[in-house]
C-alpha cells in the first residue's frame, strides 16, 4: 500500500528564497513597487505566508530580487565566456551586446521601482574593464588606446544607447554602435592624399 499522506521534503531556505526571487523579478519589472505580496506569492505558486517566513517582509524580498537582478557577476561571467579567438570586430559586437543588455536591464529595473541615481551594490564595478582589457589585449596593435580604456569608452556609449530618451528616439543597432565606436563620425583622408 502506498502512503499518499507523505509530504514532499521541504526546500532548504536558500533554495526556497531563490525560487521566490526568480518568480518575483518579472513582476517587479512589470509593476514595480505596486506589486503586492499576494501577487508575488501567486507568481511563485506558494502561500502568501511563505513569503513572510522566507523573507520577513515584502521590502526585504524586493531588495533581494533587485540585488539578484543587478548582480554584476552575470555580466562578468558572460564577458569571460567570450571566445578569445574571435576577431576584434566580433569581440566588440559581443561586448557591446552584453553591455547594452546589462544597462537596459538596470535602467528598466530602476525605473520600474522609481529609483534614481546609481544602482546599489557598486562593489567591484570596474572589474568588467579588466576583463575586457584582457580580452582585447591580443589586439593591442589595432587599438589607438589601451584595452581597458576601450572598455570604459564602450561602457559610456552602451549606457547612453540604453537610456530610453536616447535609445528610443534614434534607435541604434549594436552593429551601428560598433561601427561608430571603431570609426567615429569624421572621414579621414587617405594616406598619400593629404593636402
Amino acid at each position: 500500500m502506498i502512503d499518499t499522506t507523505t509530504r514532499a521534503k521541504p526546500l532548504p531556505v536558500e533554495d526556497r528564497q531563490a525560487m521566490i526571487i526568480d518568480a518575483v523579478i518579472p513582476l517587479l519589472l512589470e509593476r514595480g513597487n505596486a506589486v503586492t505580496s499576494r501577487e508575488m506569492a501567486e507568481a511563485a505558486g506558494i502561500a502568501e505566508g511563505t513569503i513572510f517566513r522566507a523573507f520577513g517582509d515584502k521590502e526585504t524580498l524586493v531588495a533581494a530580487a533587485v540585488d539578484r537582478y543587478l548582480d554584476p557577476l552575470v555580466l562578468r561571467t558572460a564577458l569571460r565566456s567570450i571566445d578569445t579567438d574571435l576577431s576584434l570586430d566580433d569581440k566588440l559586437r559581443v561586448i557591446f551586446g552584453l553591455l547594452r543588455d546589462r544597462f537596459n536591464g538596470v535602467i528598466r529595473m530602476m525605473s520600474a521601482l522609481g529609483r534614481h541615481g546609481p544602482p546599489p551594490n557598486r562593489e567591484g564595478r570596474h572589474e568588467f574593464a579588466a576583463i575586457i582589457g584582457e580580452l582585447l589585449e591580443p589586439h593591442r596593435q589595432e587599438l589607438r588606446i589601451e584595452p581597458e580604456q576601450v572598455a570604459q569608452f564602450a561602457r559610456v556609449l552602451a549606457f547612453a544607447a540604453a537610456i530610453p530618451a536616447f535609445g528610443e528616439s534614434i534607435p541604434f543597432t549594436t552593429d551601428e554602435l560598433v561601427d561608430l565606436f571603431k570609426h567615429g563620425v569624421v572621414l579621414r583622408p587617405e594616406s598619400g592624399n593629404q593636402d
